[in-house]
């Protein structure tokens, strides 16, 4: 399959979107589009709104938001490793202060006493306590 980098080329954002793998479907696509969850070149956009080679969109999905430079289109979805030559991706890295710690125990000291669990549950709260899955709250 062949990547189209004609500049005066224009295709759908959704159709795009779709094409490039951002989206599962183009109703997907077509969907963020409606939420305002796209922009282009900072201006939300509607699912029928033409993007051509240059362009910057943004996309906000699960609380992130990603950042393409399209670079080329596509006629149909192909497979991923042609998809990611259609896009620069410049989203930047995430914060490594926004992740949540996850409590590490050194190698070979095996499970967790009854003392290291209470006091894993005392740091982490109602976070670390086990629920009963069988045990139905009234």
């Amino acid at each position: 399959m062949e990547i189209d980098r004609s500049p005066g080329k224009h295709v759908r954002v959704d159709v795009w979107l779709w094409t490039t793998r951002m989206f599962k479907t183009r109703n997907l696509a077509t969907q963020a589009c409606r939420g305002g969850h796209v922009q282009v070149e900072g201006q939300r956009v509607k699912a029928a709104q033409k993007v051509s080679i240059g362009q910057e969109v943004r996309v906000r999905k699960a609380s992130t938001e990603f950042i393409w430079k399209i670079t080329g289109f596509v006629p149909t979805r192909p497979q991923s490793s042609i998809a990611v030559q259609c896009y620069e991706d410049l989203t930047p890295p995430p914060d490594p202060a926004l992740r949540g710690f996850v409590p590490r125990r050194d190698k070979g000291l095996g499970r967790p006493t009854k003392k290291d669990r209470r006091e894993m549950e005392k740091f982490l709260g109602d976070m670390a306590k086990p629920r009963n899955r069988d045990r139905r709250d009234p």
